[in-house]
């Protein structure tokens, strides 16, 4: 029976020490091993032996890199306005040795290191540098961490600002230039808009008046044009009219007096026509005839003494001449009349009432459509 004992007890000693002779480290870590207390070695990931006993591990640490949020910190900035700040820093251990025996908590003392030195540097800013700033900020703050975390085996990657809060009226305050800035910033646009649209309007108010004027200037000269064509052309047909009238009245009056000399009239014919003809001489307001019987007496008597002979019984009778042919005709148009009476249209005109004609055409319907139908 007490062989059995010692036989279980040398076994759970031999699996002891087997388990303390052996240690596996994973990956992306490290541990600071210690024999008798004094430091030994930094054990790799992987396995690892140790003398059971004798060696002990003073410390895993974690070589990934790591993100550590601080809380706000209030800051004092060079206006003497305080600002709270919240900054994260991004580290990683280089060097597990240093990290264990030359700091005693890391952590904090990258948290303390980060505080006093964002308030160096924020401290000879003022409120709108501070703001304005942050990737100095930035720069500046791993610039210093790194330098001062090298020795303790912290490599410093980078340093963010993750808000900067001013006081409450400070807010406020830069609110309301804010939005007087956007304020600024609207009333310049617009009126950079009602600029824009006034040149636009005017440009194109310019270009309508210079398009009207071109306009009413073209119609004018047409209408100037129209106006003298039909002044030359109705100047014309008066005068061609004219000259008809005044040969008209010529070869009326041949004609007449051809008839007068062929009827042989006589002296009392010649005076009933005179006095048939007094009564329309005197008709018209304006129209007023006198006649004296000794002086119609002897215009009569002058008159038949001018176209008559006296005869046997004393008495005045006319003679006609023997010459019965008629008058001789009208004189030839001269060949400078002769455009006077041509009745060929214009072309132009010509064109512009065909022109007139098809509109009209085009706008009345035709005859059997405009008629009514015929009642049953």
């Amino acid at each position: 029976m007490a062989e059995v004992i010692v036989l279980v007890v040398v076994v759970l000693l031999v699996l002891i020490v087997a388990v303390k002779s052996v240690m596996v480290v994973p990956q992306a870590q490290s541990a600071v091993v210690e024999r008798l207390g004094r430091f030994r070695t930094v054990a790799e990931p992987g396995l690892n032996m140790l003398v059971p006993f004798f060696d002990r591990v003073r410390a895993r640490i974690d070589l990934r890199e790591q993100v550590v949020s601080f809380p706000p910190q209030p800051v004092i900035t060079q206006d003497n306005l305080t600002v709270s700040i919240d900054t994260v820093v991004y580290f990683q251990v280089t060097d597990a040795r240093a990290a264990v025996y030359e700091i005693s908590n890391y952590i904090v003392a990258v948290e303390q290191l980060t505080t006093t030195t964002l308030r160096n540097v924020v401290g000879a800013m003022s409120l709108e540098e501070t703001l304005t700033s942050r990737d100095a900020i930035n720069t500046q703050l791993r610039g210093v961490l790194d330098t001062e975390t090298g020795r303790w085996g912290i490599r410093v990657a980078r340093v963010e600002l993750k808000a900067i809060d001013p006081p409450p009226s400070i807010k406020d305050s830069m609110e309301k230039q804010m939005r007087a800035d956007r304020e600024k910033r609207a009333m310049i646009l617009n009126a950079e808009g009602t600029r824009e649209s006034a040149i636009k309007t005017a440009e194109g108010q310019k270009q309508s008046a210079i398009l009207a004027a071109e306009g009413q200037k073209q119609a004018a000269i047409l209408e100037a044009e129209a106006d003298r064509q039909s002044s030359i052309l109705r100047a014309q047909g008066e005068r061609a009219s004219q000259y008809l009238q005044s040969q008209g009245q010529a070869k009326a009056i041949e004609k007449v007096f051809a008839a007068v000399k062929r009827a042989k009239p006589t002296p009392e014919l010649l005076a009933y026509q005179y006095l048939q003809t007094l009564p329309q001489m005197a008709q018209g307001d304006a129209n007023k005839v006198w006649v004296v019987p000794s002086d119609f007496g002897k215009s009569l008597e002058g008159f038949a003494r001018m176209l008559g002979e006296p005869g046997e019984d004393g008495v005045f009778r006319y003679e006609p001449s023997q010459d019965t042919s008629d008058a001789p005709p009208a004189e030839a148009v001269e060949e400078s009349v002769q455009a006077w009476f041509d009745t060929s249209t214009n072309p132009e005109v010509a064109e512009a009432v065909r022109a007139a004609e098809a509109v009209a055409r085009k706008e009345v319907p035709p005859a059997n459509m405009a008629q009514p139908p015929e009642q049953g």
